[in-house]
């Protein structure tokens, strides 16, 4: 089985645009099961406005009005065209899954895996972010038993925020499959946490700019391999 969890060594490091080029290069599909930062300008009582967005319940579709926000599920279709499975919750703070839900007066609920393979799942924020006050994500990676991808940057801190992400991840019991890079290209730093941290080096997405889902597809054939994900 080809089934995937995607995870980081923090925040806005290029984790969606990874796990979207991996969806695309190994023609999976995509879950992303809580999604924060829609704004309250989105979260409506269902009766007042149609779907996409329903508060506590994932209803982002592929035909997302022009002016709503972009989840990173649409982000990852606009990208690849892949198939996306519906969020267990969406919620409008842009902040820790836990608090998010609090504010938004959501209970996030048990979180099993759905039945697709191949699969990419993308976990919000880092390898440490609470999904609520007793659970923390790789906690719930643990649980799934699934591989788990961690993608970190290529710069200055790099090292010591993966080796302390890997580190996390074994403590909890998961099965890290190895590192994605995301970043100039810096070869004493991917070395050097391959080796320190006896971990696999996947590969290395550079920062694509314009990001178009051409340039995407070609720099994850360019960067990655395939059969590392079979």
């Amino acid at each position: 089985m080809a089934r995937f969890v995607i995870t980081g060594t923090g925040t806005d490091i290029g984790k969606t645009v990874f796990a979207a080029g991996l969806t695309g290069l190994i023609g999976a599909r995509y879950w992303k099961p809580v999604q924060t930062g829609i704004p309250d300008s989105a979260m409506h009582d269902p009766s007042d406005v149609p779907a996409p967005f329903v508060q506590g319940s994932c209803t982002v579709h592929a035909n997302d009005p022009a002016d709503a926000p972009e989840s990173d599920s649409a982000f990852v279709r606009r990208m690849t065209g892949a198939g996306t499975l519906p969020e267990a919750v969406v919620l409008p703070d842009p902040l820790s899954p836990h608090r998010a839900a609090e504010l938004a007066g959501v209970a996030i609920p048990d979180l099993p895996l759905p039945d697709a393979d191949p699969l990419v799942i993308e976990g919000a924020g880092g390898v440490l972010v609470p999904i609520t006050r007793d659970l923390l994500s790789a906690e719930l990676f643990a649980r799934w038993g699934l591989p788990v991808i961690l993608v970190a940057t290529t710069g200055l801190g790099t090292i010591s925020h993966t080796l302390t992400a890997l580190e996390s991840l074994r403590a909890r019991g998961c099965r890290v499959h190895g590192v994605a890079f995301v970043g100039d290209d810096n070869p004493d730093n991917i070395a050097t946490i391959g080796q320190i941290g006896q971990v696999r080096v996947l590969g290395r997405l550079p920062r694509l700019d314009p990001l178009t889902p051409d340039s995407l597809s070609a720099a994850m054939r360019a960067g990655f391999d395939p059969q590392d994900f079979a």
